[in-house]
């Protein structure tokens, strides 16, 4: 495993030292270095693992060491990471291996001067059993930024937003990895033959209660194996996408635009309610991610959809539609944990983003039929980018009105909210964090 140990370190000094994507970053160490699934499994359990505790591992170190966490170089404070992250969160590798090999890593990379101090802090920490001290709880901010490893600035916001109450099981909710929710393509099969299949092959399957046709899956492997997934039974997509794409409610034959549609999730999930009768227009500003969308448009057998190069911001036509789906760029808090290192972002050019939303908004309302649906969505719990754009534009905007969203069974709003809003938190129904509203033209000018 050293040499996935080393890899590890290779792939968070991208992250947090060169603001690579965790996952981007992963996916091409894993190519780089033909790296099989156990091996791919802990460099990602690592990463992952890292990332998510970052400022928890910082609070233990400096109980161990002797140099203040700001003094210690970028490259050796990576490997304490590791070491301590393996020490503390991974019971299956020995207290020995976590040690000894963060020591081998420091001579690997050069790290000469360095080895005695990772040595001496790592078996230090071993020494008093593994403990450590949190912050008292009655400073709880810090005490929960430091638990669930999250800046106090963001932990603030959380709390000022949401309150004590659910502030914790949001921040519970970052941790950990995602499940592997998938929608199932009923162009082709059913969700109980899907199931069967899924079954016979080991595959963990669990309903969402609040989804018709998607599951929960778990002891995959590679999706690439999956013979279901190569024919295009099922596609990729977690609940709370799903749920928007429902909510948006397209309906057979009808004209439908997804303002920036890239990865094409809710896209495709509009063409399969709509059996595939109708147009979906999917666009997105990268040429690159609209052939991606093409290329999974055919596997699943849909035909309906076409996609094209168009800045959701600017005036560029649109086809008289009669739904609309703004899933605007955000802030991305919701998911933080498919992506955490977004947690340790200060620059949050939080001005230009909303003014982003609220241009891309109104541009596409321009284009609604008289009667149509306009859904707007982010995956991010600020209340800046959801509710405060949605109370702005119907404020600015007298031929719409919030129209109430029809809530299915095993879905509540966990928050004060008004009736044409659904804010989704992690830690709750276990999906992403994200926020839907749901509009209606009333009336042209």
């Amino acid at each position: 495993m050293a040499n996935v140990r080393k890899t590890a370190y290779n792939v968070l000094y991208r992250v947090l030292c060169e603001d690579a994507y965790s996952a981007i970053a992963i996916n091409n160490a894993v190519k780089e270095n033909n790296l099989n699934g156990l091996d791919t499994s802990f460099l990602s359990a690592l990463v992952y693992g890292v990332l998510e505790r970052k400022i928890t591992l910082e609070y233990i170190i400096r109980q161990y060491s002797s140099i203040r966490i700001k003094k210690i170089e970028k490259k050796t404070l990576i490997v304490l990471y590791l070491g301590v992250y393996q020490l503390i969160y991974m019971d299956k590798v020995p207290d020995s291996a976590a040690v000894n090999e963060s020591v081998k890593l420091c001579k690997q990379l050069r790290l000469y001067k360095s080895s005695g101090f990772v040595n001496a802090v790592l078996r230090n920490l071993v020494r008093a059993e593994k403990k450590y001290n949190f912050p008292d709880k009655e400073d709880n901010i810090k005490y929960l930024s430091v638990v669930y490893s999250c800046p106090e600035e963001l932990v603030r916001e959380l709390t000022d937003t949401y309150g004590d109450d659910l502030t914790e099981p949001i921040l519970s909710g970052f941790i950990g990895r995602p499940p592997l929710t998938v929608r199932v393509n009923t162009l082709k099969t059913d969700k109980n033959k899907l199931k069967s299949e899924f079954e016979e092959q080991g595959i963990g399957v669990e309903n969402i209660s609040f989804l018709e046709n998607a599951l929960d899956l778990s002891n995959t492997g590679s999706l690439e194996k999956i013979p279901q997934f190569s024919a295009g039974d099922f596609y990729v997509e977690d609940a709370s996408s799903q749920l928007c794409a429902e909510i948006l409610g397209a309906q057979p034959g009808e004209t439908i635009a997804d303002v920036c549609s890239a990865p094409g999730g809710k896209s495709f999930y509009s063409a399969i309610r709509m059996n595939n009768k109708g147009a979906v227009y999917s666009y997105d500003l990268h040429k690159h991610k609209l052939k991606l969308i093409d290329t999974t448009a055919k596997k699943l057998g849909i035909d309906i959809i076409h996609t094209a190069v168009r800045d959701a911001s600017s005036s560029a036509d649109l086809p008289k539609c009669d739904r609309i789906l703004c899933d605007v760029p955000c802030s991305g808090l919701g998911i933080l944990r498919r992506k955490p290192e977004i947690r340790y972002k200060t620059d949050t050019n939080i001005d230009i983003l909303t003014k982003l939303q609220y241009s891309i908004l109104c541009m596409s309302a321009k284009e609604l039929s008289s009667d149509g649906v306009l859904v707007y969505s982010t995956c991010t719990l600020r209340r800046a980018e959801n509710h405060d754009i949605i109370r702005r534009f119907l404020s600015e905007h007298p031929d719409y009105a919030g129209e109430p969203i029809d809530l299915p069974d095993g879905i509540g709003h966990c928050i004060d909210e008004e009736e044409h809003c659904l804010t989704l938190l992690p830690g709750v129904y276990n999906t992403d964090g994200f926020f839907i509203s749901k509009l209606r033209r009333v009336k042209h000018d």
